[in-house]
């Protein structure tokens, strides 16, 4: 098993980054509001979800380690 120690604020961010990539991908999906700033809004929130996240992701791999 991979084990990864991560500062607080490291985990908060990532979790910032699923919030995002979730709200954004709800609003794609929301039909109630006005479909061009529904768009806007959704894609603006994924596209930050998503390259937040990977910065996060290299972070995350290179500090892994074996838990034996």
């Amino acid at each position: 098993m991979k084990q990864a120690s991560l500062p607080l604020p490291v985990l908060g961010l990532i979790a910032g980054t699923r919030g995002m990539l979730g709200t954004g991908i709800g609003l794609l999906l929301f039909e109630r509001m006005d479909p061009r700033q529904r768009r806007a809004v959704g894609w603006t929130l994924l596209a930050v979800g998503v390259l937040t996240t990977l910065p996060l992701l290299l972070q995350v791999r290179g500090g892994l380690r074996d838990a034996s």
